[in-house]
């Protein structure tokens, strides 16, 4: 295996991780600002009124994009499995 096929599967790599991570991440974000704007407007200032939210909104979305997300890690899987067994 060249360097260059090893970089191109390390770019692959942080590609998928990106793709699997960033659909949570903006979830979290945006009910964290929006939770964040309520507290402010409501001088309210639980810690579990952030947390609560937050985990079920991330909750909704692995339950919708889960599979998706698994079926790019397993064909991401299969791709090294395939290039280890070429050799």
């Amino acid at each position: 295996m060249s360097n260059v096929e090893v970089m191109d599967t390390l770019y692959q790599m942080f590609q998928l991780v990106v793709r699997l991570a960033l659909p949570l991440l903006l979830i979290s974000m945006i009910v964290g600002i929006i939770i964040a704007i309520f507290q402010a407007a409501t001088q309210i200032s639980e810690q579990t009124l952030t947390f609560v939210p937050k985990l079920l909104a991330l909750l909704v979305t692995l339950s919708v994009l889960g599979g998706s997300m698994l079926n790019s890690i397993h064909e991401f899987m299969i791709m090294i499995f395939n290039m280890i067994a070429e050799g």
